[in-house]
């Protein structure tokens, strides 16, 4: 993979942070840890890590203490000792009341997989959660939209680099300026660490079924573009009978990674939400 500067920003992030570990499964989940003030907690998406925030850790560090563990089964994290939605949100609510300090409830952020996370989260464990943020979310019985991808395993140097552009921009993002350096190495490393398959734990509605459960606060935030969750207002329509009073917002020219295609408007979103 390209070693550019820009890429070099997950090595100086991940030297920056706070790491802790709290138990999962057999093993242990990790826990990276960023800035001060009231703790957010931020779930990454699938085939991911906490390097799917690469672009907004040090700007929303600056008002915000970032709580951003790896889910069970990517990342650093070890396996779950089960594959399905309590398997993978109690270790990440035992961690929570271990590492901030009993049933105190955090504003959780989740991209993609990880908002059906946050929402599960919320419905086994609600005085965990003071309300949540989805990005990109699926499971809200809408269909996934079609996507062709490059095959990835097996190949190696440019033909590698060629697959993981393509695939980024088939699901991830809009503009392919924005599947550049960074972009790939978060690619290649969310990759070579995902050990759990996502699709059954999304489709067709995990999301809303979650959020029929529990009366946490929802907002949401979704790129004009998004892939394989496309045309934004109808989204919202699926989502908003769940939640009437949500507010939803839309970051203009980004597909469904829009926290890093971008960051600054999205940024922007979110706090306004928070």
């Amino acid at each position: 993979m390209p070693a550019s500067a820009d890429a070099n920003l997950l090595a100086h992030l991940a030297g920056e942070a706070r790491l802790h570990h709290t138990p999962c499964g057999s093993g242990r989940m990790a826990w990276r840890v960023w800035g001060r003030g009231e703790p957010l907690v931020l779930l990454h998406g699938a085939t991911g890590f906490w390097g799917h925030w690469c672009r907004n850790i040090e700007p929303l560090a600056q008002s915000r203490e970032l709580w951003i563990p790896d889910l069970p089964g990517w990342g650093d994290s070890d396996l779950p000792a089960t594959e399905d939605h309590a398997g993978i949100v109690d270790p990440v609510a035992l961690g929570l009341a271990t590492l901030l300090g009993g049933n105190v409830p955090r504003d959780v952020v989740g991209f993609s997989t990880g908002g059906v996370m946050a929402a599960h989260l919320a419905s086994r464990h609600p005085a965990l959660v003071r309300r949540i943020v989805v990005i990109g979310s699926g499971g809200i019985g809408t269909p996934l939209a079609e996507m062709v991808l490059q095959p990835v395993w097996g190949t190696t140097g440019a033909a590698r680099e060629a697959a993981l552009r393509a695939n980024l921009l088939a699901i991830m993002l809009h503009h392919p300026e924005s599947a550049d350096d960074l972009a790939l190495a978060v690619q290649e490393q969310g990759i070579a660490h995902s050990r759990i398959k996502p699709r059954e734990l999304v489709m067709p509605d995990h999301l809303v079924t979650a959020l029929a459960r529990c009366d946490t606060p929802l907002d949401a935030i979704w790129g004009a573009f998004d892939g394989p969750h496309p045309d934004p207002a109808s989204q919202e329509q699926a989502l908003r009978p769940y939640r009437p009073d949500m507010r939803f917002k839309v970051v203009p020219e980004a597909g469904h990674w829009c926290m890093y295609e971008r960051p600054a408007a999205f940024n922007a979103a979110l706090r306004e939400l928070l």
